[in-house]
C-alpha cells in the first residue's frame, strides 16, 4: 500500500500526496488536488517562482506563511508540527519536522 499525506484546510481535504521517492530530508510524491486546493494553487505558484527567483526571500517568507497558516500537512501517523512543501502541478516535494 503506498503513503500518502494529506493536506487540510481544518477538517477539509485540499489535497494527497502519494509519496514515491525520499532523499533525506526531502519527500516526493505524486499530488492530487481536491476541490478545495484551487484556492491555494496560485500561492504554491506564487512561493515556487520567488523562490526561484532567489532575490526576495522576505516576499517569499510572505507568501509561504499564508500556506502554513491556512494548512496542515498529516503524515499517515498524525499532524507534523512544521512543513516546507512545494506543489508544481501534479508533483509534490516537501520536509517536515514531525
Amino acid at each position: 500500500m503506498s503513503e500518502i499525506w494529506r493536506l487540510l484546510r481544518g477538517t477539509d481535504l485540499v489535497g494527497e500526496i502519494t509519496i514515491t521517492d525520499r532523499d533525506f530530508p526531502w519527500l516526493y510524491g505524486d499530488f492530487t488536488a481536491h476541490p478545495g486546493f484551487a484556492e491555494f494553487q496560485p500561492l504554491f505558484a506564487q512561493e515556487l517562482e520567488l523562490l526561484n527567483a532567489d532575490d526576495d526571500h522576505e516576499a517569499w517568507e510572505s507568501v509561504y506563511e499564508k500556506v502554513t497558516g491556512s494548512l496542515a500537512l498529516v503524515s499517515p501517523d498524525g499532524p507534523v508540527t512544521h512543513f516546507l512543501l512545494h506543489v508544481d502541478g501534479a508533483e509534490a516535494w516537501f520536509r517536515y519536522i514531525a
